[in-house]
């Protein structure tokens, strides 16, 4: 059986493969399965999961392999609620007297972030900032970039300067979280303007736009309607949210 790699996402309910392709049906008292995960950090391997004859232990609360899948050939392991520690490498060794296959799975636990945006008000020098919050996603590599849209200009302008990338926190929980601002100083020529915050992330399969637009006379809208002022675009709407205000959630 050849190594493969899975990307999982983190508390998902996770199931490895490891099947004996084109298996007859099987007496499960002629065979065992061991499995293996090796940590990434030491490479120590330990145990997950054994069955052999009338023996069964699990080394992980929760990690089953199913005994009538057994019958067929089907050994994968269920594993629920993954953590983001339990990424690493998993091998399957099945004996069927006297007959041995072996398989690798390389896992990858991501967390996909939770992004809001929102507008500060002006500050005494009449600038506005939009801020764009990610929390929770894993691993840490993230990409976030800026642009706007004009009524004169629906190309994307991407915005190379004004906003700040905060330092990375990371959370109690092992994922992390950040925080962008964006700088702006609206005019009444800028009435209609979009201005956008882009993220890129391991999690996401494509990048997730948040849009805001300037209402009249060159101001945002001092109460945000998730409608008309704010347009998610994204990939998976389960796993997107956003704020219209703060602590008020409003899912798209």
């Amino acid at each position: 059986m050849a190594e493969t790699t899975q990307m999982v996402f983190l508390h998902d309910n996770v199931t490895i493969i490891c099947k004996i392709p084109g298996s007859p049906r099987i007496d499960i008292k002629t065979m065992g399965i061991i499995w293996f995960w090796k940590n990434e950090l030491d490479k120590s391997e330990v145990k997950v999961f054994e069955f052999y004859g009338n023996h069964l232990q699990s080394f992980r609360l929760g990690a089953t392999v199913s005994l009538s899948g057994l019958e067929s050939g089907d050994a994968s392991l269920h594993l629920p609620e993954i953590q983001l520690w339990e990424s690493g490498e998993y091998r399957c060794m099945l004996v069927v007297t006297p007959e041995k296959a072996e398989g690798k799975t390389v896992l990858e636990v991501v967390a996909y972030p939770n992004i809001r945006l929102f507008v500060e008000p002006a500050t005494v020098r009449n600038e506005e900032h939009i801020i764009c919050e990610l929390d929770g996603f894993y691993p840490e590599a993230f990409s976030i970039k800026w642009g706007k849209y004009t009524p004169k200009d629906s190309q994307f302008q991407e915005i190379t300067e004004g906003y700040v990338i905060d330092p990375t926190v990371k959370n109690d929980d092992g994922t992390f979280s950040v925080t962008s601002r964006l700088t702006l100083k609206p005019y009444l020529e800028d009435h209609g303007t979009t201005y956008q915050c882009v993220v890129v992330h391991r999690s996401l399969i494509v990048p997730q736009r948040f849009n805001v637009t300037l209402s009249e006379k060159g101001k945002f809208p001092s109460m945000l309607s998730p409608l008309e002022d704010i347009c998610l675009e994204t990939w998976d709407s389960e796993k997107s949210r956003i704020f219209a205000r703060e602590g008020e959630e409003v899912g798209v």
